[in-house]
């Protein structure tokens, strides 16, 4: 059998990247992702997210079943680490419901949805949770937010954007974003979020 030559070889590792990719291969992308959201009224979907300490380390991890309907309802059921607990938004008065799990289920706390208790990563609320938010985000960092360093890489089951912009949810905050793109849906399907050193801060 005839050995591999160094062109196939580095053609091998490179296969995959998406070089020259262009602004308009990003609008592109972005409008498929916002036409794939146009298409659904409500879903539901597993989540599992990670929190990492400034040493890069594991510090927690949280396990939920997210449900989401067009406009804006939102049903959280939590897995771990406080199995049995709901919150559901929005209520009667636009307040964040939260039933704690166990004994204290007969209590029921009425949140401003902008309540510390109720952050999912700093600065991002749980009114900014969903895939709508999410995708113009993506579009944020590729655009408007942009800082540079754009890596994009097509792979058979999904499509994975690196990118370095300023933060959304904290403007001037520079963050990494690593957005894993499902290649059949079109949807998001992972979020990982890093100081411009690289190292990790959360993981969706």
């Amino acid at each position: 059998m005839k050995p591999p030559t160094l062109v196939t070889i580095v053609l091998t590792l490179w296969y995959g990247w998406a070089f020259g990719w262009s602004a308009a291969d990003s609008e592109a992308l972005l409008a498929r992702m916002e036409a794939a959201y146009r298409q659904v009224e409500d879903y539901q979907t597993r989540l599992v997210i990670t929190g990492f300490g400034k040493d890069d380390a594991f510090r927690s991890r949280q396990e939920l079943i997210y449900r989401f309907k067009k406009p804006d309802r939102i049903r959280i059921d939590f897995i771990s680490p406080h199995p049995g607990m709901t919150i559901l938004y929005p209520s009667s008065d636009g307040k964040v419901l939260l039933k704690p799990s166990g004994w204290a289920s007969i209590f029921t706390l009425r949140l401003n949805s902008r309540h510390s208790l109720l952050e999912i990563s700093p600065g991002q609320q749980i009114t900014q949770t969903d895939y709508g938010v999410l995708i113009a985000n993506i579009r944020h960092s590729l655009t408007d937010l942009f800082l540079g360093e754009l890596d994009v890489q097509l792979l058979p089951t999904r499509t994975v954007i690196r990118v370095l912009s300023d933060n959304p949810f904290q403007r001037g905050n520079p963050t990494r974003y690593i957005f894993a793109i499902d290649a059949h849906h079109w949807l998001p399907i992972h979020v990982t979020e890093m100081a411009p050193d690289g190292v990790r801060r959360l993981r969706t």
